[in-house]
């Protein structure tokens, strides 16, 4: 098998194409049987199922003949794949029909369904993304009533239009109004949804899915989702192949590392200075640039020190620079553990300023826990964008609020969004007003959605989406969809 797979395009704003072939699939699997060897050993599970929220889009041939499709698609249709599952895991509790569906949504539903009819046997649950698996659980508040009607009555929503699934539907579902009743019950009872999945999923053990890097935000949610179950974070890999594997599982997604299989891949270490970096005011903020030594082997690199990879694989791929910043914080044997810092490239910078996602993500986190604690609102998700258009310019928070919040609160959650930015290039520069006051735009409900639906119909596929953290010019029909669902905006106040 020789092809081409295509990322999800968040980052630049199309999918790239990357090369993909049996080796990747034989690395995969390594991977995936390494990680679940030490999960099990910590987490183990019996023979039972699975609650999957996988998704696999359509194949396509490229102009010069190779097929062509998501990382994920050429996966799940491996043989190969499905022999390792069957092997190392619970069994997926929802029919292949579902999982190679066409609408994604329909797929969901039906997700739910089968989770809900075999929810004495749910060992784990897992999405290949936290995102994912949050989405999910959102869209079962909304949803739970019909999916409780389904079982009751032994019928199908009439949301579902794809004969297949129906038809595999029909095999899976009978009337069983007891377990509705129960279903509905416990639903009924739980305050703001908190540990949903353990109480209908009363034997899982776990739940399972990538939750370091961008999917960091998604946690808190996660968390109330779980309630008193785990989050284990899977391993550490991307659209041009695997790195490691999570041999940890018991430490939180925050503190994940992940060791390197030194066999599916030639790796090298850029070693990285960090600059502009105020060592008494910001622990955290950093502007990664290369040093003047050359790229070393795996087994040169020192504990504590942070490392930009490069990636040599089976498939074809040379010397590729993959743009992560990771940390050695460990080796596990002779291979070092790796913990994910940030993407390498900068998201916000105007004048000498310099903030990565992770300072993006940290302000956020602050503004966000302000919201909660005066209005009980959340943010659901964001993104950011330099205006550069204004003199002088300024950077731009998007956020989409689960409900409304006063004008009063959000202009303080603007202001702490605005401080929350401790690099000492942005501190300065907003000192000097060399940087506008910070624009927090809040958006239309169904925002998110939107730029979602937009990257499917890219031909991006759900399992790899990825909210893209900061938009620019090169992505404007994502600013377009930002802009044009905005409702109200603020301004912090002047800097100090």
């Amino acid at each position: 098998m020789c092809c081409l797979i295509c990322s999800s395009g968040t980052t630049q704003g199309r999918p790239k194409f990357v090369p993909f072939n049996e080796e990747l699939v034989q690395t995969t699997m390594e991977i995936f049987t390494t990680s679940y060897a030490f999960r099990n050993r910590e987490f183990p599970i019996g023979n039972g199922k699975a609650l999957q929220f996988i998704y696999s889009s359509k194949q396509f041939k490229t102009k010069g003949g190779l097929a062509a499709g998501t990382a994920t698609t050429n996966v799940y249709r491996s043989e190969q794949f499905k022999k390792t599952m069957k092997a190392i895991q619970s069994q997926c509790c929802s029919p292949d029909e579902v999982i190679f569906g066409p609408d994604f949504r329909q797929s969901l539903y039906c997700h739910l369904l089968c989770g809900l009819i075999c929810r004495d046997e749910i060992q784990f649950v897992f999405s290949p993304f936290a995102h994912s698996t949050v989405y999910a659980f959102r869209t079962f508040e909304q949803v739970w009533e019909e999916l409780c009607d389904d079982i009751r009555t032994g019928v199908l929503s009439s949301r579902i239009t794809v004969p297949s699934i129906r038809a595999a539907l029909s095999k899976l579902l009978r009337p069983n109004p007891e377990l509705a009743d129960l279903i509905h019950d416990k639903c009924s009872g739980l305050n703001n949804w908190y540990g949903l999945i353990p109480e209908l999923f009363p034997h899982a053990k776990y739940i399972y899915g990538i939750m370091t890097g961008s999917m960091l935000p998604y946690l808190e949610k996660l968390r109330h989702y779980a309630g008193v179950l785990p989050l284990l974070s899977a391993d550490y890999g991307s659209s041009e192949g695997w790195i490691g594997a999570n041999v940890n599982p018991r430490l939180p997604p925050e503190f994940t590392t992940f060791a390197v299989l030194p066999d599916i891949g030639y790796f090298e270490f850029i070693p990285l200075t960090e600059r502009n970096k105020d060592q008494q005011q910001n622990k955290t903020a950093a502007t990664y640039s290369y040093a003047e030594s050359e790229p070393i082997g795996l087994t040169q690199v020192k504990i504590g020190e942070e490392y930009e990879i490069i990636v040599t694989n089976f498939a074809g791929l040379y010397r590729y620079r993959l743009g992560d910043v990771v940390k050695v914080m460990g080796f596990h044997n002779s291979t070092p553990e790796l913990q994910f810092v940030c993407r390498r490239n900068l998201l916000l910078s105007i004048n000498i300023d310099k903030n990565t996602e992770k300072d993006l993500q940290l302000a956020v986190e602050a503004g966000g826990k302000l919201l909660m604690k005066k209005t009980k609102v959340e943010v659901i998700d964001f993104t950011s964008h330099v205006d550069v258009s204004t003199d002088p310019g300024h950077y731009v928070i998007f956020w989409e609020l689960s409900s409304e919040a006063s004008d009063e609160v959000l202009n303080e959650c603007c202001d702490c969004l605005d401080r929350s930015f401790v690099d000492a290039g942005y501190v300065s520069s907003r000192k000097v007003n060399a940087i506008g006051a910070l624009e927090l735009r809040v958006v239309r409900r169904g925002t998110f959605q939107k730029i979602l639906d937009h990257y499917l119909g890219l031909g991006a596929a759900f399992s790899q989406f990825k909210t893209p953290r900061c938009v620019g010019q090169s992505n404007p029909k994502v600013l377009q969809i930002l802009c044009n669902n905005v409702v109200n905006n603020y301004f912090s106040a002047a800097f100090s």
